[in-house]
């Protein structure tokens, strides 16, 4: 009996080692926000190599990741450490209770063929595969100071303007299809890869998100690098109980629909001390778009806290789907440099939902190019290639329209913005929105707000040069 309380113990200090204790963060919040509970993995350890894999870059080990995960889940769970190296792989599937250890000097790296990820049916009409992906699992965590890169460039469309002329023959080498009079690339007809859609439109759609967890419970993602996405980058989906610890998000500015954490409605989060430099939204809340969205409930018990954002499209956004609503986050002591928009809160008619209990504080931001806080409430999601005047199915009905409300907004620090505050919709819409004890240095207009009534500020100072 002694001898299993002593293995208990030791299991336990392993695994709050591996965690950190959260509980600091959660302490003196405006609102009580629900702690997630830890990730529990047993300290059963195996390294990758015992299972065939060689870290030469060259090498396939998709059948070692298979075999070490199928092995550990037999044995109830465990870490399976990645030792330094290049491992080239396809796709990989989490199992409960098994910890993914990344040493560092390590990259696991997904193969750019991209006929690895769809179904061996040939169905060509839903997303492709993520390349890390669970699904209905518990006590899962994804550890270590290594890398895992997506090889997104052989995914993402390309748009001329948003690249350097040098870049652009670096794509057009890579062989591809050219669109809008030459100003559109996409990885389609490739020089050493099959396509898996007929038409380059089609397999734009088909993009999967980097990592994504479907329906689980008890995260961890802690310390990684996580690169280079096909499409986003770390996507929990309907999970509880997640916590991103210290994690580095990271693709070329430019990168077509690059967000880097998407949270879609999750209960419990914690995202902490990460660093993000992306080329769409950084960290970014979803709530699922009509009746699915509602059938599936909201985001909810979020705290987001000392994290940094340089380039985005958003440093903290929510939307723009939102209609199973977002409730009790608490967002606060993060630097937004260089991103496009500070804090964004978007969507449109057919996409929205209601906010409550947000409360966002001690927000540094520096060199954002448009607002330092924005509303919108028009917004429409459309693929690369596609018209402003294409309508977008997502937009109706329009019974499901967003009401951003209950928004406290406290201590923002901002210098070099181009609007200082936004808000374009209607008082049903952006109502019962606070700005307090802030400054805002702005270098073109201070505010830009359809009603007087939508947002209240107190004690905010709005410069100029």
């Amino acid at each position: 009996m002694r001898t299993t309380i002593l293995s208990l113990l030791c299991m336990l200090f392993s695994i709050t080692l591996q965690a950190g204790d959260h509980s600091p963060l959660y302490q003196n919040l405006p609102i009580g926000v629900a702690q997630p509970a830890t990730a529990n993995i047993p300290t059963f350890t195996v390294s990758l190599t015992d299972f065939g894999a060689v870290g030469d870059g060259v090498t396939d080990c998709t059948e070692a990741f298979a075999k070490a995960i199928s092995q550990l889940s037999k044995q109830g769970g465990g870490h399976l450490n990645i030792p330094a190296g290049i491992y080239l792989t396809g796709p990989i599937q989490m199992k409960s209770l098994i910890d993914l250890h990344v040493e560092r000097g390590a990259i696991i790296l997904f193969s750019a063929d991209k006929q690895r990820y769809v179904k061996s049916n040939g169905d060509k009409n839903s997303r492709a595969t993520p390349p890390l992906t669970a699904s209905k699992c518990h006590d899962i965590s994804i550890t270590g100071e290594g890398i895992i890169d997506g090889n997104g460039e052989w995914w993402r469309a390309v748009k001329h303007s948003k690249v350097s002329d040098t870049e652009w023959k670096f794509f057009l080498s890579m062989g591809g299809t050219q669109a809008d009079n030459g100003q559109l690339w996409y990885p389609h007809k490739l020089k050493y890869f099959a396509d898996i859609a007929e038409t380059p439109e089609a397999q734009e759609r088909m993009r999967p998100h980097l990592i994504r967890m479907t329906d689980c419970e008890r995260i961890l993602i802690k310390g990684v690098t996580v690169q280079n996405a096909p499409k986003f980058h770390i996507v929990p989906q309907r999970c509880k109980d997640v916590i991103i610890d210290g994690v580095t998000v990271r693709c070329p500015w430019n990168a077509q629909n690059g967000d880097g954490i998407d949270l879609m409605q999750c209960q419990r989060v914690l995202v902490t001390a990460c660093t993000l430099d992306v080329g769409d939204d950084g960290i970014c809340l979803k709530g699922g778009v009509g009746v699915e969205g509602v059938k599936y409930g909201p985001c909810a018990d979020i705290l987001i806290t000392g994290n940094t954002v340089f380039h985005a499209h958003g440093g903290f956004v929510i939307g723009s789907e939102f209609s199973g609503g977002m409730h009790r986050i608490v967002v606060n002591d993060c630097t937004f440099s260089g991103t496009d928009t500070g804090l964004r809160f978007k969507s449109g008619p057919g996409r929205g939902g209601k906010t409550s209990d947000i409360h966002i504080s001690d927000i540094r931001m520096s060199d954002i190019r448009d607002q330092a806080i924005v509303f919108e409430t028009s917004y429409a999601d459309r693929p690369a290639g596609s018209k402003a005047t294409e309508k977008v199915a997502s937009q109706e009905p329009e019974e499901f329209i967003p009401e951003f409300s209950d928004i406290h907004i406290s201590h923002v620090t901002c210098r070099d913005t181009r609007i200082g505050i936004a808000a374009k919709g209607t008082l049903d819409m952006i109502h019962d929105i606070r700005i307090d004890d802030s400054i805002i240095f702005y270098t073109s207009k201070e505010k830009d707000i359809d009603h007087p009534d939508m947002v209240k500020t107190n004690n905010v100072k709005l410069l100029s040069y």
